[in-house]
């Protein structure tokens, strides 16, 4: 009998280089927003192709600071799968507007195309596809299902620079996913990245907001992103230096600012990336060889004209109800494997059963998530781990289903 192990499900992925990075920030006195953060913005714009990037305190701020650049707000509606993270549909609640929750296509964690666009409404502002386990959405085919939508009422300058409503990606998963030639970040109008503990490539807390050129001043739009981080102020600190202190508040904006701390951590990583997302890719396949047999339906991470940031390695247990799921999950934390569900759906939580959103309107949604268990997929795992894994979970599923 093999002996027990403790295999954590998503610890961070942290060498004496960004420890190092991290102390030398601290020694420089310069820890909040300033030359690190301007760096990291600069490599990952390079990195994703994006015409512009702001560096921010979550993919949640990404998300709103997304929706105000927009002007999106009381009166307007904004399209969200059902089957995603709450951080997904909150933002819409924060700035005003309403979400419209649509449910995913039959065995899939996307919503169809199609599905996107029987939604729309003369409301409808915003579209927020969710780039699940590091796979991208199917983005050429959201664009083509949007364009042309006769309803479309743009309401300022940057909804002008769109014939149809804005697709801002929630990428929290997908930071250097490639689908169809073109990587993460560059491909939606706008995209939020996380940069959280848990994530392929982390600042501790963090994310980013990037955009392609869609015919909006890229400048202003950076500008614009500033000011919503920091309160609306027109000098952060780093400008402040030197006796110039004078600034002005635009508007009351919030705090999402990036911190140099964080910031250096991050241009760490991303040297690291390539190679911890070729890592990532390896576990994958060692994970779809061992499973081969299994009864269950695996996300496919890597296939023609896609790839995958290798994010989460979602499973589903073939007639497997929740009771079973759970009872799977309770027996692999026994073997000492820390396993999850991605995701409950949002009508299944009170904030949304609140906003008059029942589960049963979302019955493919529900049948993806009733099955789902997400097993351990991070870089401090071995082959051998992964083995285990498998080889613990196989014998769970046969002894709860």
């Amino acid at each position: 009998m093999q002996e027990q192990r403790h295999i954590p499900f998503s610890p961070p992925d942290i060498t004496q280089v960004e420890i190092d990075a991290v102390a030398e920030v601290l020694r420089s006195g310069w820890i909040t927003t300033g030359p690190r953060t301007k760096e990291l913005e600069h490599i990952l714009c390079s990195f994703t192709g994006a015409a512009g990037m702001a560096c921010l305190s979550s993919a949640t701020a990404a998300l709103e600071c997304a929706l105000r650049i927009c002007g999106i707000g009381p009166g307007d509606e904004v399209i969200v799968p059902a089957y995603t993270y709450s951080a997904s549909a909150s933002v819409v609640v924060h700035v005003g507007a309403t979400p419209v929750l649509v449910d995913v296509a039959p065995g899939s964690f996307f919503p169809s195309a199609e599905t996107y666009a029987a939604a729309l409404t003369p409301r409808t502002k915003a579209v927020i596809p969710v780039d699940i386990a590091g796979v991208m959405a199917d983005y050429d085919a959201i664009f083509d299902a949007l364009d042309g939508y006769e309803g479309w009422q743009p309401a300022n300058s940057v909804q002008e620079c769109f014939a149809r409503p804005i697709v801002i990606a929630d990428a929290a998963h997908s930071l250097g996913a490639v689908r169809g030639g073109r990587p993460s970040g560059s491909v939606a109008d706008f995209t939020a990245f996380s940069f959280h503990a848990v994530k392929n490539f982390t600042t501790a807390e963090g994310g980013a907001l990037a955009w392609r050129d869609f015919g909006f001043d890229t400048d202003e739009l950076y500008r614009q992103a500033m000011l919503w981080s920091l309160h609306g102020q027109t000098k952060d600190a780093l400008h402040k230096e030197a006796g110039s202190w004078e600034y002005d508040i635009e508007f009351p904006g919030y705090k999402w600012n990036m911190t140099d701390l964080q910031a250096a951590l991050g241009v760490v990583q991303l040297g690291r990336y390539p190679q911890l997302l070729a890592r990532r890719k390896e576990l994958v396949e060692c994970y779809e060889r061992n499973l081969a047999e299994a009864p269950v339906q695996v996300l496919k991470h890597y296939g023609e004209g896609f790839s995958s940031s290798g994010h989460l390695m979602l499973v589903r247990v073939e007639g497997a109800n929740e009771v079973q799921r759970n009872a799977i999950i309770a027996r692999m934390a026994d073997a000492g494997i820390a396993c999850n569900v991605h995701y409950k759906p949002l009508p299944m939580l009170s904030a949304y059963k609140k906003l008059g959103y029942d589960i049963a309107h979302f019955p493919h949604a529900f049948a993806q998530y009733e099955n789902e268990v997400s097993l351990p997929l991070h870089t401090l795992l071995t082959n051998d781990d992964v083995d285990y894994i498998c080889e613990q979970f196989m014998a769970a599923i046969k002894e709860c289903v």
